[in-house]
């Protein structure tokens, strides 16, 4: 039978965290990661892998700790379920979200959400994949959706910042968290780059759930606004930067 760890306070240390396992340039990222999870355990916030050295792993938390623009009764809110390479299409993912959605009914939870896109856009949840199990879009942003999973008649949203999409600065404004430990590499790519072509560069650092909560856009751990407007949530390096401001 399968293993699956859950990370907790005394394992978080030695346990791999499953993306960017092999690539030394993001192990500062991995290390942050590490201690964002640490800090977030006591909130409820659950990281859940296969016993492998892989990317096969799910993350989520309550939605009231949850640091993403989003609000609703007593949900339970998905940051990121991955599977990759070797691992996918054998039912890791199915297991995976199952345990999530019973964790969230042994909880007494009103629900799971999880933030997808009208189409497949990287760094967002497949929104066909969540809808065989009967997750529905609950809220909408451009081409964002809100995806929600009720186990009653209660429905989360985005919040109302969220909806703004736009900010007074014409700089290049990204919004980051150190949720994700590709994060730390795609700064420091980004602020030479930027050094390199004296492009005005804007870091807003979300260092805390109020400041997650009130982001002036769609959110999971990045965001990015140039010329005033909201771009994408993709992650960036110098290469995809280029090609955005070009």
């Amino acid at each position: 039978m399968d293993e699956y760890i859950t990370i907790n306070q005394v394992n978080v240390k030695d346990e791999h965290l499953c993306c960017a396992i092999a690539d030394k340039k993001h192990q500062v990222g991995v290390e942050l990661k590490k201690k964002w999870i640490s800090e977030r355990i006591s909130e409820g916030h659950v990281f859940q892998k296969l016993n492998v050295q892989g990317k096969v792993f799910i993350e989520y938390a309550p939605l009231e700790n949850a640091w993403v623009p989003i609000h609703g009764d007593n949900y339970i809110y998905i940051y990121c379920l991955w599977v990759s390479g070797s691992f996918s299409k054998k039912g890791y993912g199915d297991q995976l979200l199952k345990n999530c959605i019973a964790d969230a009914k042994k909880q007494n939870k009103n629900g799971v959400c999880v933030i997808s896109s009208t189409k497949k856009k990287p760094f967002t949840s497949d929104k066909k994949y969540f809808q065989k199990y009967g997750f529905n879009v609950v809220d909408t942003i451009d081409d964002y959706e809100l995806l929600a999973l009720s186990f009653n008649s209660t429905v989360p949203a985005f919040n109302d910042s969220a909806r703004l999409q736009t900010i007074p600065s014409k700089n290049l404004t990204i919004y980051y968290g150190d949720q994700c430990p590709y994060i730390n590499n795609c700064i420091k790519e980004i602020e030479e780059y930027c050094s390199l072509t004296n492009l005005n560069l804007n870091l807003v650092k979300i260092d805390s759930i109020e400041k997650a909560k009130s982001v002036p856009c769609v959110f999971n751990n990045w965001a990015v606004f140039y010329q005033g407007k909201f771009v994408s949530t993709i992650l960036l390096n110098a290469n995809s930067l280029k090609k955005l401001i070009g």
